[in-house]
């Protein structure tokens, strides 16, 4: 119903949409209507149209409501209205489920559906087949069998669609349906040969032999539809992946042969799935990436932007098959349409070569001045990317990325080129000193907390390395002076990084430092007088653990009291507990309290700068807090101590077979818990005592056996084996177990579940399971990894060469060594550059016992990879244990 505004209410926005204040109850009132005589078909329609408004906005209809108001609606068939008529078709459809009894018009659908009104049949076909359930799907069988090879395309259509529908209802009636639907698929309308195609694939798609068929088939015979092919290419592209079929495979001829269709959508269709294919060569994308290049200069946008979009996925796996349409790419910097714009500036980013990145960026300059916020970030991120490919190239993006800092943007654009310029800072240490000058100066103006504390944690971790750290103090201390509390407090932590590490400025950072504890905030206060007394002491042991190195967590920023710990702090409060209930005369030791699991990357150990004034809500437990509450619960691991580690899941069987189990090894100080996650897939058996028996390779001692009680079809259980870990030898932390799973099984009754009363015992064997050197270590980050290296000191140093013969690169040695060892890669020695011949990794980790442990390797590539180990720790025999392991 159309409602006539006048100029006055268009420019008030008044009425924009006359549904917006409806009332459930209201509209109920009005469908009182229906039930008058004569029937008004105009108002009628109004009310159906609210209900059905207020039904797709989410509005809750009791059963009661929605029935009565069916009811009333069903009056309005006696109306011969064509639209009333459809309208209340549309809202059987909406109201199916949530209506008793709308069984009760499937009479007058069904005289719709055979009715000689054309204009009636389809929809009726479709609310008919919403409302039928399996008892009565064979009653309408015969008509849905007419209707599917109907003359009319909208029948047919409907019917088409509706069997679809049905399929997932009761599969063997409509499979029943296939040779009507067969003769669909020869009709000359687009649509119902499209939709019978459909049909015919979902009848056939769990028979991969029929759908080759179909397929084959219809190949030959041709179709006429641009949609039928768009499918015929999307299930062929299934099949390809599915048997892994070659690129000399007939599916992939066909596919190809679809390039050259003379449908626009089809052609893209085809292209994109080649594109997609894994495996693809930029041979074998020549041909797609040809057609998409074409696309790149239609007149019509949306092939512009598709051709555009799917290059765009290229580029990010071949960038060398899509060089031959940079020429292309270039002319649609200019297109009118920013989204085709921004992308070809990110392909061409993806593309380009190292000459042409001055140019890239002049045409980029024009350009972003130009897109909104969003768009900017996706072209930064780009930049980001050449910036790794290209490494020398960083002084012309540095530059560009300083200018885009000067424009005005928002938050999302601010921050994603601060960690553009950071990550090339990273990168490339020749150009930290231009990084970090651009960042100093975007920090006068900066108007974002969180950025201006992260840059400020940069510039405490990278300035007092720098030639002539003295002149990032001037911007650190105006942070002091002008900013709000949390950035002070952040620009305190980097001030006191500088006096840390630079003697020559210590006096000056001290003389900072006492003005900071004048500050108004407690928090800044707080802050510098703490590094003040440290900084005081002149001790490198001191700095290293509480300034360089401090994992400074929440609750710290409140109280103070956890700096230097990686712990975590519900296993600190447990512990604390604990020791408060069970009086002693021996100090608490933090080495019996559990260390936090998250691994923490180098990106994220900033010092959380916001410092608020109530306390922090309680702190979720953590996949480890999970693990140590539900082992303490079970009698027979009790005083294991506290639960030092627990390894991803590691499956021990193929996760096709007949019983999934799944190990995760818990790591205590002398003792592993092997938790066995089992499933068992049967419906006919019933398993019980079920448990999982070990045979270890080297000196472990299997002390304990806990079985599940009962392992159900589908319910998944546990069961768990104690093992003690070898105490004569310290160094056999490596140990490969052989095991069995072991249970009594009772045969049942797969419909009801009832098993038998007998029962029988049998095992299964799984999988080997390893206990490596990685499963004793915990990962602990040390941003400043010389200051660490020095703080433990070389008491328990010990130094061995090896010769990695089976590794060919560098990179591959280091993703060896830090897979084997279980520790944390620190200052980004993960990286290898390129080009290289040597390179030097530093990692850090805590051995159980609670014992530190620093590893540098420094590798040189020759005809294969030399590595020299060097490790320290506060016990030689964790020494001893990783020299041992490595060797």
């Amino acid at each position: 119903m159309i409602k006539k505004f006048d100029k006055k209410d268009e420019e008030s926005g008044s009425g924009s949409n006359p549904f917006q204040h409806l009332e459930k109850s209201a509209v109920l009132q009005e469908a009182r209507i229906f039930n008058e005589t004569p029937i008004n078909p105009r108002r009628c329609l109004h009310i159906l149209t609210k209900i059905i408004y207020l039904l797709n906005q989410g509005e809750h209809f009791g059963t009661t409501e929605a029935t009565e108001a069916f009811f009333a609606m069903t009056r309005l068939f006696q109306s011969n209205d064509q639209t009333l008529r459809r309208m209340c078709y549309l809202t059987i459809k909406e109201m199916a489920n949530i209506s008793e009894d709308v069984i009760i018009v499937t009479s007058s659908l069904t005289k719709d559906m055979t009715g000689k009104e054309d204009v009636y049949r389809g929809p009726a076909i479709r609310a008919l087949c919403r409302i039928t359930d399996t008892t009565m799907l064979q009653a309408i069988e015969r008509y849905m069998k007419q209707a599917i090879v109907d003359k009319v395309p909208s029948v047919s259509s409907s019917a088409l669609v509706s069997s679809l529908h049905m399929v997932k209802m009761s599969f063997d009636v409509v499979k029943r349906w296939v040779n009507e639907a067969q003769e669909a698929a020869s009709s000359d309308n687009i649509m119902v040969q499209y939709h019978a195609l459909g049909l015919l694939y979902h009848l056939r798609k769990n028979d991969r032999l029929a759908v080759t068929k179909m397929l084959n088939k219809f190949t030959k015979s041709g179709l006429k539809s641009p949609f039928a092919y768009c499918m015929m290419i999307r299930i062929a592209s299934k099949l390809l992946e599915e048997t892994e079929g070659g690129h000399d495979s007939p599916l992939f001829d066909f596919i190809e042969s679809c390039l050259r269709n003379k449908h626009e959508m089809v052609v893209y269709e085809a292209a994109s799935a080649i594109v997609h294919m894994p495996n693809c060569t930029a041979r074998e994308l020549a041909p797609a990436v040809s057609v998409l290049q074409l696309f790149c200069s239609s007149p019509k946008a949306a092939l512009r932007y598709a051709a555009v979009r799917t290059l765009n996925k290229v580029a990010m796996k071949h960038p060398s098959a899509v060089t031959a349409c940079n020429l292309d790419l270039e002319n649609l910097i200019t297109d009118s349409n920013r989204s085709i714009a921004t992308l070809a500036i990110t392909t061409l980013l993806k593309t380009g070569s190292e000459s042409s990145v001055d140019r890239l960026m002049k045409q980029i300059s024009s350009f972003v001045s130009e897109i909104s916020d969003e768009f900017k970030v996706v072209v930064v991120q780009a930049i980001s990317a050449l910036c790794q490919k290209y490494p020398r190239k960083h002084s012309v993006m540095m530059n560009f990325l300083s200018n885009m800092l000067r424009d005005d943007g928002g938050f999302e654009y601010k921050r994603a080129i601060v960690d553009c310029i950071i990550s090339i800072i990273e990168e490339n240490p020749e150009s930290k000193e231009t990084g970090l000058a651009h960042l100093c100066e975007f920090i006068e103006d900066c108007e974002h907390t969180v950025l201006a504390t992260k840059i400020l944690h940069l510039l405490g971790k990278e300035g007092p390395r720098t030639p002539t750290p003295s002149k990032y103090i001037r911007f650190i201390f105006n942070r002091v002076v002008l900013e709000s509390e949390a950035v002070r407090a952040a620009a305190v932590s980097a001030l006191a990084k500088f006096g840390a590490q630079n003697d020559d400025l210590l006096p000056s950072v001290l003389v900072l430092m006492q003005r900071c504890m004048m500050d108004s905030d407690d928090e800044v206060r707080d802050r510098a007088t703490f590094y003040m007394n440290v900084l005081q002491q002149k001790q490198k042991a001191l700095n290293a653990a509480y300034i360089f190195n401090a994992h400074v967590s929440e609750q710290w920023l409140l109280n103070g009291l956890l700096a230097g710990l990686s712990v975590s702090v519900p296993g600190l409060e447990k512990s604390l507990h604990q020791y408060t209930l069970e009086p002693s005369e021996k100090p608490f030791d933090m080495k019996t309290v559990p260390l936090a699991t998250a691994p923490i990357t180098e990106q994220k150990t900033e010092i959380a700068p916001v410092a608020t004034s109530k306390l922090p809500e309680k702190l979720a437990p953590s996949r480890q807090d999970i693990y140590q509450e539900q082992l303490a619960a079970i009698p027979e691991f009790q005083g294991l101590g506290p639960l030092f580690k627990s390894s991803e899941p590691v499956q021990l069987t193929e996760a096709e077979t007949e019983y999934v189990v799944r190990c995760i090894k818990h790591t205590f100080a002398n003792h592993m818990i092997f938790q066995f996650d089992c499933t068992n897939t049967l419906n006919d058996q019933l398993l019980q005592r079920v448990l999982v028996q070990m045979e270890p390779s080297e000196a472990y001692e299997v002390l304990h056996y806990v079985p599940a009680p009962s392992l159900p079809y589908s319910q998944p259980g546990s069961c768990y084996s104690l093992v003690r870990l070898p105490e004569d030898d310290p160094t056999a932390v490596s140990c490969t177990f052989s095991c069995t799973m072991k249970y009594l099984v009772r045969d049942c009754d797969p419909n009801t579940g009832e098993p038998d009363d007998d029962g029988y015992d049998d095992e299964y064997v799984l999988e080997d399971l390893e206990v490596t050197v990685a499963d004793h270590i915990q990962k602990v980050l040390k941003p400043n990894f010389g200051a660490a290296w020095e703080e433990i000191g070389d008491e328990f140093e010990k130094e061995e060469t090896f010769a990695l013969a089976t590794v060919r690169t560098l990179d591959e040695a280091v993703n060896n060594i830090i897979t084997f060892l279980g520790m944390q890669p620190c200052e980004r020695s993960d990286k290898v550059p390129e080009n290289k011949n040597s390179h030097v990794l530093f990692l850090a980790g805590v051995f159980r016992g609670g014992h530190d442990v620093l590893v540098r390797a420094r590798l040189a590539l020759a005809d294969g990879v030399t590595m020299q180990v060097t490790v320290r720790s506060t016990d030689e025999n964790v020494v001893d244990v990783i020299l041992a392991s490595v060797g």
